[in-house]
């Protein structure tokens, strides 16, 4: 269990934190990596959650690069970091407007928000990762950030391409790979986030 003094002994700030705009995966991936960092083992609170859809059209809101009085925008998939560390669970989102870190309830009614009469396509899938396993095994080649004349579609991070230990490589095209039913696992999806915190 994460024992904290108060909330920012063990989690960096936003200013400490490595940040590339549309490279959401690599951002967590390096929160991580400064959590794992700290004294405490905060980790094992930690959950990293990938939120997608088939037709790779996700639509969230209150997001930094969003448009309209909501922050409305429609990513292929995106990804922030959940820690769970009763009676507070927390979301850390690099692209939201609603603060760093965020209660999980105020992120999932203002950011998720509610699919009562969303458009069936348009629901999203969420994939919950524990915290240490997605910085054990978590790689990207960033080829899907490339277009076909091999160009930057944004610009990359300042770092080398995140290479994990070798055990299991992780390309965004796998590691999104939707799975509607049975246990989650770490190539699961599920459509009830809850379940998992």
């Amino acid at each position: 269990m994460c024992i904290m003094e108060s909330e920012t002994d063990n989690f960096p700030s936003v200013a400490e934190c490595c940040y590339t705009s549309h490279y959401c995966e690599e951002n967590v991936w390096k929160l991580c990596e400064l959590i794992s960092q700290r004294k405490n083992n905060c980790l094992d609170s930690c959950y990293c959650i990938f939120v997608s859809n088939d037709s790779k059209i996700t639509p969230l809101w209150h997001q930094k690069i969003g448009s309209g009085d909501d922050f409305f925008v429609a990513w292929d998939y995106h990804v922030f970091l959940v820690v769970k560390n009763q009676p507070v669970i927390s979301v850390f989102d690099f692209d939201t407007t609603l603060g760093f870190p965020v209660s999980f309830r105020n992120y999932i009614e203002k950011a998720i928000g509610f699919e009562v009469n969303m458009v069936p396509k348009y629901k999203r899938l969420f994939r919950v990762i524990p915290a240490s396993e997605y910085l054990k095994y978590f790689s990207s080649d960033r080829r899907h950030m490339k277009n076909a004349n091999g160009e930057w579609i944004k610009p990359p991070p300042p770092y080398e391409p995140i290479q994990s230990n070798g055990i299991i490589i992780y390309h965004n095209s796998k590691i999104l790979g939707l799975v509607k039913s049975g246990d989650l696992t770490i190539n699961r999806y599920t459509t009830n986030i809850y379940t998992y915190l």
